[in-house]
């Protein structure tokens, strides 16, 4: 016969109640956060796949930040293209004019002016900023991309490639273009030639009206480095948000794997809270019957 001390019997009876109580509140806190996983020795191969999905789930926020900066600058860098061939739109309108036999000096002279004024304009337009504050057309550089020379030539002062950034992957993004992609072209770059138009019209060249004919081939070309310019950013655009879907998509698949792997399914957790608190009841009731009874009761 198997005699079970008093002490023994509560201390027995103390551990299971206090288990169920706490299964019962594990399954609480499972319906409130909607996680059944709350410690990894819940589940030691679960939990590691969760710590694996999170660490994805880090990294793709980086690469989402990222890209979001990417796409800024050339978002600047489009609208930065789009002002260059405003400028040379008009100075083709102005070149036109003055190619024309019947204007007067005075009028090339004023036209002259404007030329001058829209090299002043470009020169300040290369040096725009991107979304760090850093030179948007000068390639890796932290300042100025362009600068004058002593003779007034537009000198280049950024680096030769423009920076990439990853997208995640091992996919990236080159985030710009730098100012010689598209300002230089036939040997020579779009500041030279409206400042030389200008300098022609003042009375630089002996025949300004062939001047300004000869500068309207060069104008054409220039527009061309500027559209093919614009093209190549599009597509970087376009590639961004490719790659975004893509991680939207993949960010969406670690979600339902998450919750299959770590998620609470609720019909399942009511059910199972039910059946501990049942048993917990139970187990109570028979625990104060039993501890209420005396060898007293049982000699009656």
């Amino acid at each position: 016969m198997t005699l079970v001390s008093t002490s023994a019997f509560y201390d027995r009876s103390t551990r299971d109640l206090s288990s169920l109580r706490t299964r019962a509140e594990g399954l609480q806190t499972a319906l409130s956060t909607g996680q059944r996983l709350l410690k990894p020795s819940d589940d030691p191969v679960g939990a590691a796949q969760l710590r694996s999905l999170m660490r994805a789930d880090h990294f793709s926020a980086i690469d989402q930040t990222t890209a979001a900066r990417a796409a800024s600058d050339l978002t600047l860098t489009d609208s930065a293209l789009s002002n260059f061939a405003s400028y040379v739109i008009r100075a083709q309108e102005l070149t036109t004019q003055a190619a024309s036999g019947t204007l007067t000096a005075a009028q090339r002279s004023g036209i002259a002016t404007e030329l001058t004024e829209m090299a002043g304009e470009l020169v300040r337009l290369a040096n725009s900023r991107d979304s760090s504050g850093h030179a948007l057309f000068g390639g890796q550089t932290a300042g100025n991309a362009y600068s004058l020379t002593a003779a007034g030539a537009l000198q280049y002062d950024g680096t030769a490639t423009a920076t990439e950034l990853p997208l995640g992957d091992g996919q990236t993004v080159t985030k710009g273009v730098t100012g010689p992609e598209f300002l230089n072209f036939s040997g020579t770059n779009l500041h030279a030639v409206i400042k030389g138009l200008a300098d022609a019209l003042s009375g630089g060249a002996p025949d300004p009206a062939q001047a300004a004919r000869d500068a309207l081939g060069q104008l054409d070309a220039g527009l061309d480095s500027i559209t093919t310019a614009q093209t190549v950013v599009g597509a970087r655009l376009n590639w961004i948000d490719l790659v975004g879907e893509r991680r939207t998509q993949q960010g969406e698949l670690r979600a339902s794997e998450e919750a299959e792997v770590g998620g609470a399914e609720l019909a399942s957790t009511v059910t199972q809270l039910q059946q501990v608190m049942t048993v917990l009841e139970a187990s109570q009731a028979s625990f104060a019957k039993l501890a209420s009874l005396s060898l007293f009761d049982l000699l009656r």
